[in-house]
């Protein structure tokens, strides 16, 4: 069985479009295991409940933002080990460094391509 084949993914974004195209670009990839939540409270609780390999975050979002989710999963055993991809329109410095402090295994600037996706994940999970 095939990385692609097993690798499951939470994608969490508040915007529905942004979700879709992330889950679409998945989908293309053939990764068959792909969750969504439109916020971090809601994202933390299913994974928490179905652990994820990987988790694709956007940074700006109402309430708990990319960096808290990232906080909140890397505080509990059973999510501490998940790969963290932070999605974020300003990839500012601060931000970045941030993130990194908290365990972020990559980032990934919007807009992005497909291909640029598929990199970014590559370089946390191996070769989809």
């Amino acid at each position: 069985m095939s990385l692609r084949e097993q690798l499951r993914i939470m994608v969490v974004d508040d915007m529905s479009t942004s979700r879709g195209l992330i889950t679409q670009a998945l989908d293309s990839f053939g990764i068959q295991h792909v969750a969504t939540a439109a916020d971090g409270p809601t994202a933390l609780g299913a994974i928490i409940k179905s652990p994820v390999h990987l988790v694709i975050s956007d940074y700006n979002m109402p309430g708990m933002d990319g960096l808290h989710l990232l906080h909140a999963l890397r505080q509990k055993p059973e999510t501490k080990r998940a790969g963290f991809i932070l999605i974020t329109g300003r990839a500012d410095r601060e931000i970045i460094d941030k993130g990194r402090q908290l365990g972020m295994n990559n980032f990934l600037k919007k807009p992005f391509t497909p291909a640029e996706l598929r990199t970014c994940i590559e370089a946390v999970v191996g070769r989809i």
